[in-house]
């Protein structure tokens, strides 16, 4: 179980890594006038991909190449939790099918694919949009072709939207947006450590700075004083930002950096003598950054981490049923994020009846939360598009050398931190 944990919390800076946050570009997709397939009651037509008999789904994910081992799984995910729901009758009758194409994680392909999708293949929906460089460069794409499109595998802030209205309600992210975590780790320094000054030392890359926004967004609505300094990502010195953070006598510190620079950020805390507990983000909880810090922190200070995943109660009836339709991928990570991904798609299908156009199935998602098979509640309601709005709390062990976290806190919204 502690595997599947481990694997999971660092999904995302895989994608991450990989390539830095891209805007939309020019050339957006012309889907022209969306015509349904299919005769619908009174003057409504379904929408595009949608049949008496099936709807038709696709993304593009590296399924060769680098990223194949992320890919394939993960693709592999999605399709078995399809080949689940057939199995079961599909949806009010309908079969989903899922066509999928190898973009190689190259940004022009996955452009070129998505273009297809839309304006050939005539596809319903995008499921489990993938990667950081696919993702950056085809995002203003879907908004102006309309489509709904559910769970990106990345947690890049373009995702990020508190009223997402026209073009840009079909965006569903579900994976953790780093603006979001940012916002949940000010939630955890006041409601778990009573925090009223916090220091923050972010890293200059588009992670560091996501997670500075979330925190700057959350301690302005609760009136927390923040002491913000800046490093380099992958910076080997970190000095001065210490030091600063240090002498300012803050009562906790956000780690805003991912895996490259935080286990230097923590030892240099330690170095300096610093006694504040530490928070960092999920994709950091992971056994090389415990075993990289522990001998540092030992007796001085802890290191925390948030997590979205969860496999206790009901949730390992879930993780049985998903190892029963994927037992060749049992315990891999990127085939439960598929699984995720296919899950959050299905859920909305479910919430529709009569005719299913767009903006019905916009609503239903966003009708009321729903439940993260292996996680939380995500709540699209309002136009919030925020990815996982409920994390748990590990932290490091001093007295294990092995790199391991315990869980001290459950999953909980924001206002379930902060006792609302």
């Amino acid at each position: 179980m502690k595997k599947f944990i481990s694997i999971l919390l660092v999904l995302v800076l895989i994608f991450t890594l990989a390539a830095c946050t891209q805007e939309g570009e020019e050339n957006p997709v012309d889907t022209g006038t969306v015509e349904g397939e299919s005769p619908a009651d009174g003057d409504e037509e379904q929408a595009q991909g949608v049949t008496d008999t099936e709807i038709l789904v696709a993304n593009s994910a590296a399924t060769s190449g680098a990223f194949a081992p992320v890919g394939v799984p993960f693709i592999s995910g999605i399709e078995s939790y399809f080949d689940k729901i057939n199995e079961e009758g599909g949806i009010d009758g309908r079969t989903i099918r899922f066509i999928h194409q190898d973009d190689e994680f190259d940004p022009i392909k996955g452009k070129a694919m998505l273009a297809n999708f839309i304006e050939d293949e005539k596809v319903f929906a995008i499921v489990g949009h993938f990667g950081t460089p696919v993702v950056g460069a085809t995002i203003q794409d879907l908004k102006d072709a309309g489509i709904p499109a559910v769970y990106f595998a990345t947690g890049i802030g373009q995702l990020y939207n508190d009223n997402a209205v026209g073009e840009e309600r079909g965006i569903f992210p579900v994976q953790p947006i780093y603006k979001t975590e940012g916002q949940i780790m000010v939630a955890r320094a006041v409601g778990d450590f009573g925090a009223e000054k916090i220091g923050v030392i972010y890293t200059s890359d588009d992670a560091g700075k996501d997670l500075l926004w979330g925190a700057e967004k959350k301690a302005d609505e609760l009136g927390v004083e923040l002491v913000v300094e800046q490093v380099a990502a992958g910076a080997t010195d970190v000095s001065s930002a210490v030091t600063t953070i240090k002498n300012e006598d803050v009562d906790f510190i956000i780690g805003a950096a991912i895996q490259a620079t935080i286990p230097t950020i923590v030892k240099e805390l330690a170095a300096q003598g610093v006694d504040k507990d530490v928070i960092t983000t999920y994709v950091n909880v992971a056994p090389v950054i415990a075993e990289a810090v522990v001998n540092e922190i030992s007796g001085n200070f802890d290191v925390y981490g948030n997590g979205w995943v969860s496999f206790e109660g009901e949730r390992a009836d879930a993780l049985a049923e998903y190892a029963e339709y994927t037992p060749e991928y049992a315990d891999n990570a990127y085939a439960m994020t598929g699984w995720i991904a296919a899950h959050f798609f299905t859920e909305g299908l479910r919430r529709l009846e009569g005719t299913i156009t767009w903006d019905k199935y916009m609503d239903a998602l966003e009708s009321e939360p729903l439940n993260n098979p292996f996680g939380g509640q995500i709540d699209f309601g309002n136009g919030l598009r925020a990815g996982t709005q409920e994390m748990n709390l590990s932290k490091i062990v001093h007295d294990d050398l092995d790199g391991l976290w315990e869980v001290v806190k459950p999953l909980q919204s924001i206002e379930g931190i902060l006792g609302n």
